[in-house]
């Protein structure tokens, strides 16, 4: 997600705050929100895939293989 789209979602929530949205910028708000929430769960998902645990017993487990790029159904 680039920063336009960030401006944009910014200045949507001021303009709701102090004078309302049409519905065609709700629909916009509601779109750019759920992009931004796909952007940062990917992000999320990513640094947790890379995520490496030193076990007790010296072998390290990566919680990418262990949870994270298994099939969700």
């Amino acid at each position: 997600m680039d920063n336009l789209k960030i401006d944009r979602i910014n200045t949507l929530a001021h303009k709701a705050k102090s004078v309302g949205l049409t519905e065609e910028e709700k629909k916009e708000q509601a779109a750019l929100r759920k992009e931004y929430i796909a952007t940062i769960r990917m992000n999320l998902r990513t640094q947790l895939d890379n995520i490496d645990i030193k076990e007790n017993d010296g072998s390290v487990t990566n919680l990418g293989e262990k949870y994270g790029k298994q099939e969700r159904h």
